[in-house]
């Protein structure tokens, strides 16, 4: 019972070692001039800015999808005409 007390005061000394750590953390965020929030606020900036990239990027590719359909219809449309002309000029020799 001794040996489990002395484990729960160990932990518990522990425990509030690592919330005061957690809160001075905290405290460092909110304070714009530490170099851990200049950190994570450029770390923020640079994830909103590969967000609208990937945003910009994948709105591209959709259109660049749509443009490729289009041409494959085309392509389709031609060698159609193609071969139309191809019988033509067959039958008129």
């Amino acid at each position: 019972v001794a040996a489990l007390q002395d484990e729960k005061t160990s932990l518990m000394s522990e425990n509030e070692i690592m919330n005061d750590r957690l809160e001075q953390l905290d405290d460092s965020l909110d304070d714009p001039n530490t170099v851990v929030a200049k950190k994570y606020f450029h770390a923020q900036l640079q994830l909103e800015q590969l967000q609208e990239e990937n945003f910009r990027l994948e709105a591209a590719k959709d259109d660049y999808r749509v443009h490729c359909e289009d041409l494959e219809k085309q392509l389709i449309e031609l060698q159609h005409r193609n071969n139309e002309l191809t019988s033509l000029a067959e039958e008129s020799r």
